[in-house]
C-alpha cells in the first residue's frame, strides 16, 4: 500500500475458470464474502451490490473491464446510510467515506503451472482515505476466505469473517 492504493497478491490452487466463477457468481461470492453483485459483467453495465439485506444500486457503480478468466474491474460500491448503519460504521466514518471519490477494484488472474496467481489492486484513493483504511483490513480476510473456499470447499470460521466488518 502506497497511501493511495491497496495491492494484494495470492496464489490459489484452482483454475482461471473456477476463480472467475468465484469472482462473478452471486452464489459463490455470498459464501466467502457475504456480498453479491448483480450484473451481466459486460463493460459499462451497472452493478447492484447486496450485502446482509442492504441493496445498493447506483448508476455509477459499473463494470469497467471484463476479460473472462483473465481480468475484471469495477467501480467500488456507494456508501449509503443504510450500509453504514447495518455494519456499524459510525457517523464520522460514513460522512468521510460518502464524500470520497469513487474507487475501483481490479482482479488480474494469471495461470502459474497448476495454480492461479490472483492480484487485486484497489485504487483511485486520495491520501488519508477512510475507505482505503477500511478495505486494507477487509480485503485480506475476504481473499483468505476465497482461497480457503476454492481449495477446501469450506469457508473460514465465522470469527475471521466478522473481523472485516469492524
Amino acid at each position: 500500500m502506497n497511501g493511495t492504493e491497496f495491492v494484494y497478491t495470492t496464489y490459489i490452487n484452482t483454475t482461471p475458470e473456477r476463480l472467475w466463477q468465484a469472482l462473478t457468481d452471486p452464489a459463490f461470492t455470498r459464501r466467502y464474502w457475504g456480498a453479491t453483485m448483480q450484473t451481466d459483467w459486460s463493460v459499462g453495465s451497472a452493478m447492484t451490490w447486496e450485502q446482509d439485506g442492504v441493496t445498493i444500486a447506483d448508476p455509477a457503480q459499473v463494470v469497467l473491464e471484463s476479460e473472462p478468466h483473465r481480468r475484471l474491474s469495477y467501480s467500488w460500491h456507494t456508501f449509503t446510510p443504510e450500509f453504514a448503519e447495518k455494519f456499524g460504521l459510525g457517523d464520522e466514518f460514513f460522512t468521510k467515506a460518502a464524500s470520497e471519490r469513487r474507487s475501483k477494484v481490479t482482479f488480474t488472474i494469471e495461470p502459474v503451472g497448476q495454480m492461479v496467481k490472483l492480484t487485486v489492486v484497489h485504487d483511485g484513493f486520495e491520501p488519508g482515505s477512510a475507505i482505503l483504511e477500511g478495505i486494507s483490513e477487509g480485503w485480506p480476510v475476504i481473499l483468505a476466505n476465497l482461497k480457503t473456499l476454492l481449495e477446501t470447499g469450506d469457508t473460514l470460521p465465522v470469527p475471521a469473517m466478522t473481523a472485516e466488518r469492524k
